[in-house]
């Protein structure tokens, strides 16, 4: 806990020991940053315990088809050795033979949710491909954590995101990064409205001014903002530090750092 609250990271990437670390430097080449932390499991709980995190929930992402089923596999196995620490998301990706089979296996192996990266995983999310997923996601009432906006991609900005939302009304979408990587403020104001969105702070902080995340948080309301520190990308001791010297009130605080991550993904801690 920090200062007597209960803390969940809502957006943790973590790999198998083996092959961490080429995961993690891929994901530096792609963003041109330096990890702070390895990615593995071991490392995600020490440095929580280390920054006040009580529970974190973690995923990857499969860059072909035929990784969905192991990756899936790999998230459960963590989260059934974590001792309650960690909650786990599936993968999926769209060009799959059977995405509901896929969709089947994740919940059999435990997993409460859905984690999409469009541009590593080379795809627009209005792309018909998408679509079965987001029906399914209704279906089975899978809340769905997505990768949002970059200002060198066309896949998942707001003019992509605002009509998908609009259609599956009843899709529980956490847009990461406050709804839009590298074009915060644009995709603030552009998606705010949006009823069935909740964002992240994860990936955020370091770029931008605290005036304005505080002023994106706001913007959003409190009450649709989850805690996350994209581990192993930054340091969650570093992004606790960060996120605690904002001005916000003590309510805010309490529900960006576990209750609308409660909300968002169904959790009974």
């Amino acid at each position: 806990m920090v200062n007597g609250l209960y803390v969940i990271d809502s957006h943790c990437h973590i790999y198998p020991e083996k092959i961490a670390s080429k995961a993690v430097a891929g994901t530096d080449t792609f963003y041109g940053t330096t990890a702070a932390c390895l990615g593995t499991v071991s490392d995600l709980i020490d440095v929580n315990r280390q920054a006040g995190i009580d529970h974190a929930i973690v995923q990857s992402v499969a860059t072909t088809p035929k990784q969905v089923r192991s990756i899936n596999s790999f998230i459960a196995e963590s989260v059934r050795s974590s001792n309650g620490r960690l909650t786990g998301l599936g993968t999926l990706h769209p060009d799959s033979d059977d995405l509901r089979a896929d969709v089947e296996h994740l919940i059999s192996l435990g997993l409460i949710g859905i984690k999409l990266h469009p541009d590593i995983q080379q795809f627009k999310i209005d792309d018909y491909r998408c679509l079965k997923i987001y029906e399914l996601c209704e279906e089975f009432d899978l809340p769905l954590l997505m990768h949002t906006g970059d200002s060198r991609y066309d896949n998942s900005n707001p003019n992509r995101l605002v009509p998908v939302l609009s259609i599956y009304t009843n899709l529980r979408l956490i847009g990461a990064h406050f709804g839009g990587w590298s074009i915060w403020e644009e995709a603030s104001r552009k998606l705010c409205d949006i009823p069935n969105l909740y964002v992240d702070c994860s990936s955020s902080m370091p770029w931008l001014d605290d005036d304005t995340t505080v002023e994106i948080i706001r913007r959003y309301g409190a009450d649709r903002v989850l805690f996350g520190t994209d581990f192993p990308m930054w340091s969650p001791v570093d992004e606790m530090e960060h996120f605690l010297a904002l001005p916000l009130t003590d309510d805010e605080r309490r529900v960006i750092f576990s209750e609308n991550a409660k909300k968002a993904y169904g959790l009974t801690l």
